[in-house]
């Protein structure tokens, strides 16, 4: 499902929502456990996990940009620095799921924002391959994602 997109006084909230018919603690290890975050995003690496902690974000040319966890509640809570905008994850368990809702709060839109935001719906996307056991065709989905986040912002 695309995400949502608000414009909130000048700042922009996409939002994600997915059910995974897993854990909410299977979910958070996804999101938290370097193993796994790097089937879903080899980029990221989780240096300091907790309050005022530590990602590192891997630019693939030996430097990596530092992003700090401004809020950490373990099983429900992950929000990072993202460039110049905020990443934020949030687990709530249902009857037989888990409910992930993903938001990134965007300061400006640019011209790389509808990239980003296919690279988001596909890495969510890959998350519930691999909860499943499938497997999706990460690029082919992206540059559908991209043109469809790029059609959205443009309305």
């Amino acid at each position: 499902m695309i995400a949502t997109i608000q414009n909130e006084k000048g700042i922009y909230l996409a939002r994600f929502e997915r059910q995974f018919n897993h854990s909410v603690e299977t979910v958070w290890e996804m999101l938290t456990d370097n193993e796994k975050l790097k089937q879903w995003f080899d980029e990221l690496e989780i240096v300091d996990l907790r309050q005022d902690g530590l990602i590192q974000f891997d630019m693939q040319d030996g430097t990596y940009e530092d992003m700090k966890i401004l809020d950490y509640e373990p099983l429900k809570t992950l929000v990072f620095e993202w460039g110049q905008d905020i990443a934020r994850f949030e687990l709530s368990s249902l009857p037989n799921c888990c409910k992930l809702v993903f938001v990134e709060t965007i300061s400006t839109i640019t011209e790389h924002t509808p990239k980003d935001l296919a690279g988001w719906h596909v890495c969510l996307d890959v998350i519930q391959a691999l909860l499943d056991g499938d497997s999706i065709k990460r690029e082919d989905d992206w540059k559908i994602w991209f043109k469809k986040y790029k059609e959205l912002l443009n309305k």
